[in-house]
């Protein structure tokens, strides 16, 4: 995916109110949580730019960061396959449209890919023959390995688990939100793999499904895939495959496909809230490296501040020590400060305390630092602390 830059504004201010919060704000990293709650040092989420909505005229326009799989162009027709024999297919584009051969066969991308969103839109045809599984039949198949029915079901009963965006074989859909044949369907889809370590099964991988904006399928897991008249058990699947469209007969027509990949799970050695303790570990002590290489780029209490802070994430005995003198080369330097003049460090004081205070309620420093108590007593006796109501 595609990182735009945050604009110098938006750092800037994410600049400030990191250090105006010190980071000793929300509870701390915990053994399977490696960020502090409201964590300013956790990555900013990527900046994408939404497409548009589709109409039954014109398609809409795919998110800055989709793979364009068929937009309309008669030569994107070359990003296509047959799935028989790797052969270019029999599938024609017309009118901007993809449309079906009968009789030419499934088609498959050739890019392969993996966990992903997946937008794709179909018509069935206007002209309205067959009936159950004979009208308007389709098939999208995620990796090729699992089938989201495409299917003109209005007002056209077939068996439930093979109607219009059910997960083929395995779950009908919640609902029937189909439009009339003729008319554009839109399915956006999200698709997770099966995971599997050491042959045992860790995660079924899951679907969840809209169509025309209404959720059918709700995170329904796999089940193996799915199949035509036997139940499939949980298996392994690849670890990328082709999308593959079927071609069962009917001249549906296809537009507006694209994809965006998902970043890996948990269970699949991605970066969540909530990790392993082995992986959290590793992460925070990721994060408290970063913290103190950001720290030899600042210079006094901003310096001593960011040290502190990265030993919420992991002890480092040459980052303690170097903060624990700078705290008390800052408390030395304020009781120093004449009576008269001491309300302008007012500021600088209740930030440092604020940060011992959070550091002894969690018990971050195995012992409280004298300068905590040597602060607290120039707070009270300067009357600092807000009244409570």
């Amino acid at each position: 995916m595609k990182r735009s830059a945050l604009p110098t504004l938006a750092l800037s201010l994410l600049t400030t109110a990191a250090l105006a919060e010190g980071g000793f704000y929300g509870d701390p990293p915990d053994a399977t949580h490696p960020w502090a709650i409201h964590d300013m040092n956790r990555p900013q989420p990527v900046r994408v730019e939404p497409g548009t909505f589709s109409s039954q005229e014109k398609p809409g326009t795919p998110p800055s960061d989709a793979i364009i799989l068929f937009g309309g162009k008669p030569e994107e027709i070359e990003k296509w396959i047959s799935d028989k024999n790797g052969e270019p297919t029999k599938w024609v584009v017309k009118d901007n449209v993809l449309q079906c051969v009968p009789g030419s066969g499934y088609i498959r991308t050739k890019e392969e890919f993996s966990d992903c969103q997946l937008h794709i839109e179909w018509s069935a045809p206007s002209k309205v023959e067959g009936n159950s599984q004979g009208r308007g039949n389709s098939g999208v198949f995620l990796m090729g390995q699992v089938e989201v029915q495409v299917l003109d079901n209005y007002n056209n009963p077939s068996y439930p688990d093979g109607m219009a965006s059910s997960i083929y074989g395995i779950n009908p859909p919640m609902a029937n939100p189909l439009r009339a044949p003729g008319e554009w369907q839109s399915y956006d889809i999200v698709f997770r793999r099966p995971i599997f370590k050491d042959g045992k099964e860790i995660d079924p991988g899951y679907i969840t499904v809209f169509v025309n904006g209404v959720l059918t399928q709700d995170h329904t897991p796999l089940e193996g895939g799915g199949g035509h008249m036997r139940r499939s058990k949980p298996r392994a699947f690849p670890d990328q495959g082709p999308l593959k469209i079927q071609d069962h007969g009917n001249p549906v027509r296809f537009r507006n496909i694209w994809y965006r990949p998902l970043p890996k799970r948990a269970v699949d050695g991605g970066e969540y809230s909530r990790m392993s303790e082995e992986a959290t570990a590793a992460k925070r002590a990721e994060i408290a490296k970063g913290i103190r290489e950001d720290a030899t780029k600042l210079e006094g209490n901003a310096k001593m501040l960011r040290l502190f802070e990265s030993l919420c994430y992991a002890e480092n005995a040459e980052a303690k020590e170097f903060a624990l003198a700078a705290v008390n080369d800052f408390v030395a330097a304020m009781k120093a400060v004449p009576a008269d003049k001491i309300e302008s460090k007012k500021g600088e004081i209740m930030q440092v305390t604020k940060a011992l205070r959070y550091l002894a309620q969690f018990k971050i420093l195995a012992e409280e630092p004298a300068a905590k108590q040597e602060l607290e007593a120039i707070i009270k006796a300067n009357d600092w602390e807000p009244k409570k109501k």
